[in-house]
């Protein structure tokens, strides 16, 4: 059978024999509805009474949203997982099936994407493209949710198509329920199999503590892909979900320093060997692989088959919050929301203060009360932090008159007693200069100018407590015990030599009039 649909273009009137009608409208949504159906009706199962029912009810799905949106814009599908109820996260914009990055992907958005597709909960967020690396275009990111949205598009990020990722940066989710209560206008996942979970086990209790390594294939002997030896002798790690906690591990574990880079790749070749290891996860303080979990089935769960790979060096940058200036600097403040216009269009309030821009008329002049603090971060490591992203894709923000090199710098979250955030953190887009330099160290990098941005060895970058967006809206947060948690590169974007000194985790005492932070320590985002 062959379809045959024609229409206009940016929704212009189609010419026709009896002269111009306007039915653009109606023959996009006709076309959309082809596509979607003809993408869903590859049989995914054995039984073909079961493929029948099953896509007949798919049908009748993308006819009710159609009828209710008018297209299909919006909707969510998973991708690449074992089971319907898994895999990246994938968005319907303009036609066109798009992937969501993982930065600032957190249990909030998944539980959205999973409330979207009609699953009963988010039972865990992925992130390093963890069912695979994406071959489409990203259409989201940045992503922030309340938790409360009916849709991932309603949520906040940036503009559709704007992003700083590469296909290993693939958000994903793990739906709760293995049987689904039929989503109203979502289409469900492209992988139909029944539940199964697949559970994780300690490399040394599966191949032993032995675990041998090498790198292979690379320009030189500081990069390839990596090659592991365990019971079942010498093969490759699956590059599924490989990131850069795992190749920190990897370098250390051979002796070559700390990774610069990870990779998920066939570019140092090894497709042709077989998988000894897949779905390797470590914390990034392990002392070698074998205490790194894995998947106790050793195969690439996905179509894109790649394999781990790495690139070490003995220098490594290390960044460590200065927890004493945060404790000192805190304290409470009242603004007028027209005095936070320019920190709203970098995300810098909670979810409430945009709902009050949306409903109410006076809203500018609604206060909000903001947790503002100093963050010194300093690099104590051997050699400069510097950015990831090229300086010509650096966003320059009108409202400040400055380059960002990082979207996802820092966090700033406060949680209650059950590790639950519960005032949004301000995730920081921030530019990186030398403020402060000590022992014999001199100023490298400064933000004016489009000047080179980083952080030096033995130097600081001091954001102020009275600089734009350094707080936390916590209008909406009743007085009580809290836990106060300032995290930098907390998504591990960019190599360290160790995160363990990444995040100041505090207590705190919120009331009415004051706040207090104390007892902090350091630890791993």
């Amino acid at each position: 059978m062959v379809i045959l649909v024609t229409l206009s273009y940016r929704g212009y009137d189609l010419q026709t024999s009896n002269g111009c009608r306007p039915v653009a409208e109606v023959l996009m949504a006709t076309f959309m509805l082809v596509l979607g159906l003809l993408s869903l009706l590859e049989p995914t199962v054995d039984c073909r009474r079961t493929v029948k029912h099953r896509h007949h009810w798919k049908a009748n799905l993308i006819k009710n949203y159609l009828k209710t949106h008018k297209s299909l814009e919006g909707m969510v599908r998973l991708v690449d997982g074992e089971s319907e109820y898994e895999g990246n996260v994938e968005i319907m914009h303009l036609g066109k099936w798009g992937a969501i990055c993982d930065d600032e992907w957190d249990a909030r958005e998944g539980q959205v994407v999973c409330r979207q597709l009609g699953y009963n909960g988010t039972s865990r967020v992925t992130h390093n493209s963890h069912f695979g690396q994406t071959a489409r275009k990203y259409w989201i990111d940045n992503t922030q949710c309340d938790g409360q949205e009916t849709e991932i598009s309603k949520c906040r990020f940036d503009s559709w198509g704007e992003n700083d990722c590469d296909p290993s940066e693939a958000a994903g989710v793990v739906c709760g329920s293995p049987e689904p209560e039929k989503p109203k206008y979502s289409v469900p996942a492209v992988t139909v199999s029944a539940k199964k979970v697949i559970q994780k086990y300690k490399i040394k209790d599966t191949s032993g503590s032995d675990i041998e390594l090498r790198l292979a294939g690379g320009r030189t002997s500081e990069e390839g892909r990596v090659e592991a030896k365990t019971n079942d002798g010498w093969g490759v790690i699956c590059g599924d979900g490989f990131g850069v906690l795992e190749a920190l591990i990897v370098c250390r574990s051979i002796g070559l320093g700390y990774a610069a880079a990870a990779f998920q790749t066939d570019q140092f070749g090894g497709l042709d060997l077989p998988v000894v290891l897949s779905a390797v996860e470590c914390a990034g303080n392990e002392s070698s692989l074998a205490g790194c979990y894995h998947q106790h089935k050793a195969t690439c769960s996905t179509k894109k088959e790649t394999v781990a790979a790495v690139a070490c060096v003995r220098d490594m940058a290390d960044l460590a919050v200065n927890v004493e200036e945060l404790i000192r600097s805190a304290y409470l403040e009242d603004r007028q929301m027209y005095f936070l216009q320019c920190a709203m269009e970098e995300n810098c309030l909670a979810s409430s203060a945009y709902q009050i821009r949306r409903d109410e008329i006076d809203w500018h002049l609604i206060t909000r009360r903001l947790l503002r603090f100093t963050a010194k971060i300093t690099n104590v490591g051997t050699a400069p932090f510097r950015p990831v992203v090229p300086k010509h894709l650096w966003q320059f923000h009108q409202c400040h008159m400055h380059y960002h090199s990082m979207e996802v710098f820092a966090t700033f979250d406060v949680l209650d007693e059950n590790g639950m955030k519960v005032a949004e953190g301000h995730k920081a887009s921030f530019c990186l200069e030398d403020n402060q330099c000590t022992d014999g160290a001199r100023p490298s990098f400064a933000c004016a100018d489009f000047g080179d941005q980083g952080i030096s060895v033995n130097c600081s970058d001091i954001y102020r407590h009275n600089i734009d967006c350094q707080w936390v809206d916590v209008t909406d947060l009743n007085p009580g015990l809290y836990t106060l948690k300032v995290s930098v590169n907390p998504e591990h974007k960019i190599p360290e030599m160790t995160y363990a000194n990444n995040a100041a985790v505090c207590s705190m005492f919120y009331s009415e009039t004051f706040v207090k932070i104390h007892n902090c320590v350091l630890q791993n985002p």
